[in-house]
């Protein structure tokens, strides 16, 4: 087998096997703490796919994971490892939140793009600043995110507790819901999912999936965030400002980030309200790039399982009695064996090499 058929092969067994792997290791420790894995994952499945309204809830769920996980796929691409995406979420659901309580009664047109273009632009400037710090200061992009994760989620209720207009707010720490000509939530959609969240944000999530696969594999930008990503000296000598992409990526990774905490605000509640950790999309949206290997359709299937796990795991103590910490227990699991993937590629790549010997002993027997 040619090294290029091999290495995609890697690519589909990879993801594949660490899912599974996952499952094995969770109905494991499901066992050795005396629950049924069969009943629990029955349970899982019973209770995500059980009527419309459930599989609404799936991609209502899907729908912030794929922006965060292709914010991170992009920084990826570029080099980085942007931990900075749960803040930069939440930059955007609380500029996009406060914008649409501002625009009263507008237009929706006029109203849903101002909400909307604001939670891009405050996941995109907050995302800058690590772009900055490591394109002209050499800082480590890993550090200060982390940091800006903290200092968005400490601002975020500053904000609401003393910065937004009284009227906006409903309770301490809670801002009233935002107007219909503001909502990513439809009559249409509401209906044929039985009276789910179910949104336009999904839609706009599998329209980005396009638009990114098509600006990473298409366009010049795309090839130069990757050539940067492989090699930033070689980048240079070839003529491409390695600076200026760095930014760039960060930019359009923050931006996409931003757009999952409009999806959130906009259509998934409606409103914003004090959060007391930092968002689990960000760190959700990372694993979901990870395991879809940052590819578009990669991330697609993997957050429609990460959402089916958390939504199926809500269902598990009441169906099978089994804790929910088990499902997260699956989900840290898969997670483990996408991070040491290349334990798994090596033990293919040896299964491979077995092979080939035997198969050039029976070529020669032939001839």
């Amino acid at each position: 087998m040619s090294n290029f058929k091999f290495s995609k092969m890697n690519g589909i067994l990879v993801p594949i096997l660490s899912v599974i792997m996952g499952f094995v290791l969770g109905a494991i420790i499901m066992l050795l703490f005396g629950y049924n894995p069969v009943q629990g994952y029955q349970a899982m499945l019973t209770t995500a796919f059980q009527s419309p309204k459930s599989i609404g809830e799936i991609f209502v769920t899907a729908g912030p994971l794929i922006f965060t996980a292709l914010g991170f796929s992009v920084a990826s691409a570029a080099g980085f490892f942007n931990i900075g995406l749960s803040g930069q979420a939440l930059a955007g659901w609380v500029a996009s939140i406060w914008v649409g309580l501002s625009m009263g009664d507008s237009p929706r047109l006029i109203a849903l793009t101002a909400a909307i273009l604001a939670g891009v632009i405050a996941g995109a400037l907050t995302a800058a600043i690590p772009g900055l710090l490591r394109a002209y200061f050499g800082t480590s992009e890993v550090i200060v995110t982390i940091m800006m994760n903290y200092i968005l989620l400490y601002t975020s209720t500053h904000i609401v507790n003393n910065v937004i207009p009284e009227k906006f707010i409903s309770t301490k720490g809670t801002t009233k819901l935002i107007g219909a000509n503001v909502s990513l939530r439809t009559e249409f959609l509401t209906s044929i999912s039985n009276g789910s969240r179910l949104n336009l944000g999904i839609i706009f999530a599998f329209i980005f999936l396009i638009l990114i696969w098509f600006l990473m594999k298409k366009t010049t930008l795309g090839y130069e965030i990757t050539a940067v990503g492989l090699n930033p000296f070689a980048s240079e000598y070839a003529g491409m400002s390695s600076k200026r992409i760095i930014v760039l990526s960060m930019v359009i990774s923050g931006a996409l980030a931003g757009m999952g905490g409009v999806v959130y605000g906009l259509g998934t509640f409606g409103n914003f309200f004090v959060q007391g950790n930092s968002l689990s999309i960000g760190f959700d949206g990372m694993a979901v790039s990870l395991l879809g290997g940052g590819t578009s359709i990669g991330i697609l299937l993997s957050s429609l399982l990460f959402s089916i796990l958390k939504l199926g795991g809500q269902g598990m103590p009441i169906l099978a009695g089994v804790p929910t910490e088990l499902v997260d227990v699956v989900i840290a699991s898969i997670i483990f064996f996408v991070g040491i993937s290349y334990l798994i590629k090596l033990i293919l790549t040896k299964l491979e090499t077995k092979k080939e010997p035997k198969a050039s002993k029976v070529e020669g027997g032939k001839a």
